[in-house]
């Protein structure tokens, strides 16, 4: 068998454990659209009113998209990767032709099938709850495929360090939340002590959030009363994915070699 063939029934067999998992299935779609509502229709942004959600509302699609982008594959995957070591089955796939870079590979199909999914929902929503006015770039897709590559290549790692499915657990939250708030998605920059701000630089989600919001935004001159008006689409769109597939392929490269060969 061909390795294409390989990573196709990998990601086949994949995708129908998850889609066994029926409660990981409504959670993954649910989370982020609680997120949604919570920050986006009970919360609202306030222009005027200091403090946090004081941009329009189209400044937190990163946010909304990072909820699903980072939480989702961190756990998903780590979560798998702890499963296979449980179940000694690295140490059964070591006796077929299935490398680990194709086993993980098939991992990051399935999770960028679902989580574009789940971003569109949440895109779909977001805009019907807060109104918020985005362009919908081409490059909005390659931007989640590259996050979401990027992250499951941190789940595998973490997978394989954790000594359990609940240390997985525990250890994504430990990393998600902090990266979630602190990587310009809900809190912009300005808010952060000066002596901070060139931390974040050191998120991989910061080149994230910064390249989506560049995409999403419109700035051309008839963009009067949108976010651009608001705040600077910051750096080139293209810089910070550039940055952002250069670390996926070094994480994609680590976590390959992260997993276990035997259990």
């Amino acid at each position: 068998m061909s390795r294409r063939g390989r990573i196709t029934s990998e990601t086949r067999a994949a995708a129908k454990s998850f889609l066994r998992r029926r409660t990981a299935v409504f959670f993954t779609f649910l989370f982020p659209l609680l997120i949604v509502v919570i920050f986006g229709a009970l919360v609202q942004t306030q222009p005027t009113g200091g403090g946090l959600f004081t941009e329009a509302p189209a400044y937190y699609v990163p946010g909304y998209l990072a909820v699903v982008v980072l939480f989702t594959p961190l756990s998903r995957v780590g979560s798998e990767v702890a499963r296979h070591r449980e179940g000694n089955r690295f140490e059964k796939l070591a006796t077929t032709p299935l490398s680990r870079g194709e086993w993980l590979a098939a991992q990051t199909l399935v999770n960028v099938a679902i989580i574009g999914i789940a971003g569109a929902l949440v895109l779909a929503v977001m805009v019907a709850v807060t109104g918020a006015e985005i362009v919908l770039s081409p490059l909005l897709a390659v931007f989640l495929a590259l996050g979401v590559a990027l992250f499951c290549a941190v789940g595998a790692l973490i997978g394989s360090l954790a000594d359990s499915q609940d240390g997985v657990i525990s250890a994504s939250n430990a990393i998600a939340i902090p990266l979630l708030f602190l990587s310009e998605t809900f809190v912009p920059p300005y808010l952060l002590p000066e002596w901070f701000r060139p931390l974040l630089d050191l998120s991989p989600l910061s080149y994230f959030s910064r390249g989506v919001r560049a995409v999403v935004t419109d700035t051309g001159p008839s963009a009067e009363g949108t976010v651009v008006a608001a705040w600077p689409s910051g750096p080139d769109p293209l810089f910070n994915l550039v940055v952002l597939a250069v670390l996926a392929v070094v994480a994609f490269a680590i976590g390959t070699i992260a997993l276990p060969r035997t259990d």
